[in-house]
């Protein structure tokens, strides 16, 4: 009994001997992550970004616009009518009287008149809150326009909401989620999006950042753990292998970012002197469309096989992989499908348009829209898929490995 105390004891010296590892390891890794995070910002934001290109977007450089808050205090008049051809929504104009609640304007009594339509726009009622735009001459003086409903809070409120029921349901674990989608969204609009109007290299740089974003997050959510790196590990690896074959299929089927549907106001950037890279973006948008999937896809086999391994240490390397394969083959078609949906599912009014319009099927898939999307979800969906051989190659030679 003494004997057997004493290897208790030892093995449980090691175990927490290698959490203490862990732990420090992970301090280490998220530190590092934040000094590049901080010196990214710092370089990113000592100077100017556009230098003032965005002011072609202006119809006079002079005007100064902005878009503030402002309560409706009263319906002055109104003239609208409803259009039953759209399912009765309504077309029309309001004069409204408002008190503007943000900006240089604030407290100030406006009247403005809100035009709205089926497409654009609602009418709005005394105490409803709307953003205002606010038009400000060369002379000083200066008029507003309703711009939009406010919806802010509600978008706010509804972020609250699954907050909440993403911490409760998820407990701990759901909380780092969070973490790692915080430090995701704000990756992505503070550093990537900056680099790239700057004129870094669009695919690279995406790729380099998807892998910055990819490691902070499992290291938040996992710390420094051999489950986290084969995770992290088959992540990139399903990255790289989307990114690669979208980059080809670009080139054999000669369409590009160019041909998107919002290349138009950055094509005009570049008129303006942005040194923005506008052919690499649709390679950009594949990296980032896959790089969700393929996370959950390479967590999920490197957590099971841990599981699995947990259950029955004797098993071998080979046994791993097999386990590991078999999971992954039972997420394939639904993981699949949900690349391929979430494509179509942004662009589905369109694809009601041209169904519509009964074209042939040469003239469907000649457009540049069907291609874009064929080549993103085909992509996206190929990495994912080529991800879990690779997980559950790495995660079952790091668990049967001897330190």
């Amino acid at each position: 009994m003494k004997r057997r105390s004493k290897n208790q004891q030892k093995t449980e010296s090691a175990t927490l001997a290698d959490r203490l590892k862990n732990e420090k390891a992970t301090v280490i890794a998220l530190v590092l992550a934040a000094i590049v995070f901080f010196g990214a910002l710092i370089g990113i934001y000592s100077g100017h970004i556009l230098h003032g290109a965005g002011d072609i977007f202006s119809s006079d450089p002079d005007e100064r616009i902005e878009f503030e808050r402002a309560t409706v205090m009263e319906i002055v008049s109104e003239d609208m009518t409803v259009e039953e051809m759209s399912e009765g929504a309504y077309t029309g104009s309001q004069e409204l009287s408002v008190v503007v609640k943000s900006g240089a304007y604030k407290g100030e009594t406006l009247t403005v008149f809100n035009y709205f339509g089926p497409l654009s726009g609602v009418p709005v009622s005394r105490g409803d809150s709307v953003v205002l735009t606010i038009k400000t001459h060369a002379d000083g003086a200066h008029s507003a326009t309703v711009y939009e409903y406010n919806r802010v809070p509600v978008l706010i409120g509804f972020l609250v909401l699954f907050f909440l029921i993403v911490a409760l349901i998820g407990g701990r674990t759901g909380i780092k989620s969070l973490v790692g989608l915080v430090v995701t969204v704000v990756c992505l609009f503070a550093i990537l999006i900056p680099l790239l109007l700057k004129g870094a290299p669009t695919i690279p740089m995406t790729f380099l950042m998807c892998v910055y974003v990819a490691f902070v997050s499992f290291t938040i959510l996992g710390g420094i753990h051999r489950k986290t790196m084969s995770a992290f590990l088959g992540t990139m690896a399903g990255a790289f292998f989307a990114m690669v074959l979208g980059i080809a299929v670009q080139a054999i089927a000669k369409i590009d970012g160019l041909r998107m549907g919002d290349a138009e106001g950055l094509l005009q950037l570049k008129y303006a002197g942005v040194t923005v890279e506008l052919k690499g973006l649709l390679i950009a948008s594949i990296i980032i469309c896959a790089l969700g999937a393929v996370m959950d896809v390479a967590m999920s086999i490197s957590s099971a096989l841990e599981e699995v391994h947990a259950a029955n240490p004797s098993l071998s390397q080979k046994d791993l992989f097999r386990s590991g394969m078999n999971i992954g083959r039972d997420m394939v078609g639904t993981m699949t499908n949900t690349l391929i949906l979430a494509f179509l599912g942004g662009e589905f009014a369109f694809i009601m348009f041209l169904y519509a319009r009964d074209l042939s099927f040469y003239h469907l898939f000649s457009t540049a829209f069907a291609s874009l999307e064929t080549i993103s979800g085909l992509s996206a969906s190929l990495g994912m898929i080529l991800a879990i051989p690779l997980t559950a190659l790495v995660s079952s030679v790091l668990i049967t490995h001897k330190k």
